[in-house]
């Protein structure tokens, strides 16, 4: 079975929902669909939730109206039978009349969490009704049924396998089997949601717990590049790439996937294959155990960073000093990006700012300290293992007339990162495509 995942913007019009549903439907197999809500609903439900919260019922009920003509309108359009228009009509009418009840209500970020929810809900019940009304044999699995967090917040494997086993036991023989993307229940039992991923980690998840032979995340985009098409000239997929480079790239600014998502298929050996709902038969970018040898693959960059050097002579064979400057970072719950030590300083990125005073201000206690604002980091993936010589020479040849802050190297066998300004990251991707790739 293969698990396939759509995303707001292939659900986001009755066209678009039409077209997912036969692709789901072409090859005739059991599939099992993650469905994300469509586009522009999340934002919408966020916002009624803004105003519920600042106790304004009337934005939140303008919001909701908006919301709710657009879906009927769509109900109209996605249907041919009076029977499902009728059908899916009511279904949207009572889930407009649920979200309403939330303006006369006491509101906490648990009701806020219901209301987030819905968006997956109706766009899932849409989608199923118009199969069925196809005389496709699918299912709506709710996954407030089987996806649920343990006390850290941490998806569950081993409670999502029993339940999602289960559930599959007592509906067999359905084509299409759908469920929800990003939503699930806390240890508490309580309507929550997945956070980093979303229905990216709920396809990984799924696939790894039915043993899928293929998990595939469809989005409006061809797989993942070997460099950034917003900034660089005649940029390719990579069509092949390895949990770990995938992960790095996704990390250092690849938005087509969130470096947490893929780790369950990573870890149980399924593949994951990037596709494009807008040209179904271009074969995508596969992402898998294999490493391809003596291949560089590809160019990502992550803007916003700060980098922050700590400058001490009293460090020189001092134990634990690097402990207590991590310690800092991690008191203000800050993520340290890169890391490059000499014998009497340690220079750090970091692409959260919030605490950046107070660290500052901390670090002061050991050494002096500067910070450079308005930075970058390009990651250059591939294979990079420190016996191919030469291969970072490449990469650092690209960068020969782009002034480098930092590099960051042997702490992956993927991954060779340079820190620069902002203003010269153009330049620094164009000649790093020119030079590895073109």
């Amino acid at each position: 079975m293969k698990v396939m995942k759509f995303g707001g913007t292939s659900v986001g019009t009755p066209e678009r929902m039409k077209s997912v549903c036969q692709l789901v439907t072409k090859s005739g197999e059991p599939t099992f669909v993650v469905l994300s809500a469509m586009s522009g609903t999340t934002n919408s439900l966020v916002e009624i939730s803004d105003y519920l919260y600042r106790k304004n019922p009337e934005g939140a009920n303008e919001v909701i109206n908006r919301l709710e003509e657009k879906y009927l309108n769509h109900v109209e359009e996605l249907y041919a039978t009076d029977e499902y228009k009728q059908k899916t009509r009511e279904f949207i009418l009572g889930e407009f009349q649920y979200l309403r009840s939330f303006t006369k209500e006491l509101f906490t970020s648990f009701e806020e969490k219901n209301i987030v929810a819905q968006g997956e809900i109706m766009s899932t019940n849409m989608v199923v009704n118009y199969l069925q009304e196809n005389g496709i044999n699918a299912v709506l699995l709710s996954a407030l049924d089987f996806m649920r967090t343990d006390k850290n917040a941490e998806p569950d494997p081993n409670y999502i396998k029993e339940k999602l086993t289960k559930v599959m036991e007592e509906n067999e023989g359905y084509q299409i089997y759908i469920t929800q993307g990003f939503i699930c229940r806390n240890a508490y039992g309580e309507i929550d949601n997945l956070q980093r991923g979303g229905s990216d980690y709920t396809a990984s998840l799924i696939g790894t717990a039915l043993n899928a032979e293929e998990i595939q995340i469809w989005t409006d985009i061809d797989g993942m590049h070997n460099n950034d098409p917003r900034v660089v000239d005649k940029t390719e997929a990579v069509r092949q790439l390895h949990f770990e480079e995938a992960a790095e790239l996704a990390y250092f600014g690849a938005k087509i996937l969130h470096p947490t998502c893929i780790q369950p298929a990573k870890f149980a050996g399924i593949p994951v294959r990037l596709k494009n709902t807008m040209d179904p038969d271009a074969p995508g970018t596969i992402i898998d155990n294999v490493t391809v040898k003596g291949r560089i693959k590809a160019v990502a960059a992550k803007d916003n960073i700060t980098a922050i050097k700590i400058k001490s002579s009293r460090m020189l064979l001092a134990t634990g000093f690097l402990r207590k400057v991590f310690e800092i970072f991690e008191s203000y719950q800050t993520a340290i990006d890169m890391v490059a030590t000499s014998e009497v300083g340690v220079s750090m990125s970091i692409d959260n700012d919030a605490h950046l005073n107070d660290i500052v201000d901390e670090l002061k206690k050991y050494g002096t300290v500067t910070v450079d604002s308005d930075m970058c980091i390009i990651c250059v993936v591939g294979d990079l293992d420190w016996s191919n010589v030469g291969f970072e020479t490449l990469a650092t040849d690209a960068m020969k007339n782009i002034p480098v802050r930092m590099i960051s190297y042997g702490g992956s066998n993927y991954n060779i990162s340079f820190l620069i300004r902002e203003a010269d990251k153009k330049r620094a991707l164009q000649s790093l495509s020119d030079t590895l790739f073109n």
